[in-house]
């Protein structure tokens, strides 16, 4: 009856658990922002639905405001578990008088979550789609698939003519030392990536 009193831990750890949580929905959320960053500068990996009219400032932009809304509940679910963690402290001998605010702010953490991450699920992670053509431009010219042309003509040759920056594709193709088959085999991304 005393710990039950004077002992929140129970509260503390799961605002702890929504505080993970919260973390790790921020970086998921800072991920997708980048990948759908542009049109012309960014990334552009992906695009996200159109959920409001375009950038007040930047015609044609989609403004990633799903994922700004993850990072703002997170923001939020980490102050609360930050008074939470506080409120935890404050028991004195058999009694701890800041239960109204753990449960205020513990149960606020869980319906922003429930909530943020039902839209954010329905609203932008189902409606996500690749932009494949600039992915594959930025797979055939990284210099990590470069490593496949390793067996063909050595490393120092290959980081010999990686240096430039131009698509490794036309490089090679233009020193005549592989053929066209040998440069599919070699470069083929889609292989590469699943570890073929």
């Amino acid at each position: 009856h005393i710990a039950a009193q004077s002992s929140r831990d129970s509260l503390v750890e799961a605002s702890g658990q929504l505080r993970v949580l919260a973390v790790s929905l921020t970086k998921i959320a800072n991920d997708i922002r980048w990948m759908a960053s542009g049109p012309a500068t960014g990334l552009g990996e992906i695009h996200l639905p159109d959920l409001q009219p375009g950038s007040s400032i930047m015609p044609g932009k989609v403004n990633p405001v799903l994922c700004e809304a993850v990072t703002q509940v997170s923001a939020q679910v980490i102050g609360n578990d930050a008074a939470i963690a506080f409120s935890g402290s404050q028991g004195n001998f058999e009694l701890n008088v800041y239960m109204p605010v753990m449960a205020r702010n513990l149960l606020e953490s869980i319906e922003l979550l429930a909530n943020v991450t039902k839209l954010f699920a329905e609203r932008c992670i189902d409606g996500i789609e690749a932009n494949t053509e600039k992915c594959r431009t930025y797979a055939e010219t990284s210099p990590a698939v470069a490593t496949s042309l390793n067996p063909f003509l050595g490393y120092e040759r290959t980081a010999e003519l990686i240096k430039s920056g131009k698509p490794i594709r036309e490089l090679v193709a233009a020193t005549g030392e592989l053929s066209d088959e040998e440069l599919d085999r070699a470069l083929d991304v889609l292989k590469l990536a699943l570890g073929g």
